[in-house]
């Protein structure tokens, strides 16, 4: 099988199960803001990250690949890609708490850096919300029931890859960069 196929080069993507629709529209902007996540977290995991970090980023891409998959058909439950998440969202939430556990709480907003391992976990934050906002949009289109369960999850992934941020910076004992408010 070649890599390249030409059926592209009109500007339209066929989608798995369903027609071929422009390399624009709603639902493939929607599945590429997963897909450059899903990179960004790849990237990140290449940085060295402390502790489990590693492998609870390697978790949460093999969900985006699934929630990628179920985004990039037209009718999920007919080719057995609906994705349910449930169960991932509430990992995520116990390794917010596993992890704030080693934190001080948090008195002022803080900056992305520190560690080269939190400001890449901060652009993978970044990214996160990002493609959150971009699902919600697809989500309110007419040819979408629901994506609530996409969004929960990445609204949850966006607060977790905060939290790992901070407990980098920590582990590294490197310190946030807290946010100071400009004088008047």
């Amino acid at each position: 099988m070649k890599i390249y196929t030409k059926t592209g080069d009109a500007g339209t993507t066929g989608l798995f199960g369903g027609p071929r629709v422009p390399k624009n529209d709603a639902r493939i902007c929607a599945y590429g803001s997963i897909d450059e996540l899903n990179a960004v977290l790849g990237l990140t995991r290449a940085h060295r990250l402390p502790g489990e970090l590693d492998e609870m980023l390697s978790v949460v891409q093999h969900q985006l690949f699934s929630i990628g998959a179920e985004l990039a058909t037209p009718n999920p439950e007919e080719h057995g890609l609906k994705w349910h998440g449930e169960h991932y969202v509430a990992q995520m939430e116990q390794w917010i708490d596993q992890l704030e556990s080693y934190l001080s709480p948090l008195r002022n907003f803080i900056l992305p850096g520190g560690s080269v391992q939190a400001a890449q976990l901060h652009i993978a934050r970044t990214v996160c919300r990002r493609t959150e906002r971009e699902i919600v949009s697809f989500g309110n289109s007419a040819r979408v029931s629901d994506a609530s369960h996409i969004v929960i999850f990445l609204n949850r992934l966006s607060d977790l890859l905060f939290v790992m941020a901070r407990f980098s910076n920590h582990t590294l004992e490197v310190a946030d960069v807290l946010w100071e408010s400009p004088r008047k």
